[in-house]
């Protein structure tokens, strides 16, 4: 089974082809098979995804499981607390002049 991934152009989302459009649920990901080339070229020629990209995945219960190691990281979400952001103590500290 293949399945297609990407980035979200306007959100930065890890994204999957769903045979209709782009999913952030992995679950809802389709077999592209040999429509995989087309699939990515039309996608990346309309501009609503970045680096689309085909992986191997295996059918399970729950739906397509990436192959490799990167991609199941990718499909289960960021990888640290996003409460854990840390704003800087100077609000205009990018702006300095030297």
């Amino acid at each position: 089974m293949k399945i297609a991934t990407g980035n979200d152009l306007a959100t930065g989302d890890v994204v999957w082809w769903d045979g209709a459009g782009w999913s952030r649920h992995v679950e809802a990901a389709v077999d592209v098979g040999e429509a995989a080339t087309a699939l990515i070229a039309t996608e990346e020629a309309a501009r609503r995804v970045n680096g689309p990209y085909v992986v191997d995945a295996t059918e399970t219960p729950q739906g397509p499981r990436p192959a490799h190691i990167k991609d199941r990281i990718r499909a289960r979400g960021p990888t640290v607390r996003l409460d854990l952001n840390v704003a800087p103590a100077d609000a205009g500290a990018g702006s300095w002049v030297i």
